[in-house]
C-alpha cells in the first residue's frame, strides 16, 4: 500500500454539490443504497461498496477515475483506489 495518493492530479472536484438525491446508478434501477460517494474527477454521484449494486465502485473501474470521497455528511475522507489509501479532502 503507497504511503500517499499519486492521482490527485486527477481531482477535479472538491465540493460536494448542494443536493443529493442520492446514487445516481441506484435511482434509475429503483435499488437501495447504504452510502453515497462521489467520483473526485467527474461528480457521479455512487452507492459505496456496502451497498448491494457498488456503484461507486464500478463508475471507478470503467472510468478510470481513481478517486472518490464521502459524500456523506460531516465526512471528509477521501480514497484512491489505485494506491488504496485513505486521506483527507483538506490534503487535496
Amino acid at each position: 500500500m503507497s504511503a500517499a495518493c499519486t492521482h490527485t492530479d486527477q481531482i477535479e472536484l472538491v465540493e460536494l454539490p448542494s443536493q443529493i438525491a442520492g446514487c445516481e446508478d441506484c435511482l434509475e434501477l429503483g435499488a437501495r443504497w447504504v452510502h453515497l460517494r462521489m467520483c473526485m474527477t467527474c461528480g457521479k454521484i455512487g452507492c459505496c461498496d456496502s451497498s448491494p449494486n457498488r456503484h461507486a465502485t464500478k463508475h471507478a473501474n470503467a472510468s478510470a477515475h481513481p478517486v472518490i470521497r464521502s459524500a456523506e455528511p460531516r465526512e471528509d475522507w477521501c480514497w484512491c483506489y489505485v494506491d488504496e489509501v485513505m486521506f483527507t479532502v483538506q490534503d487535496t
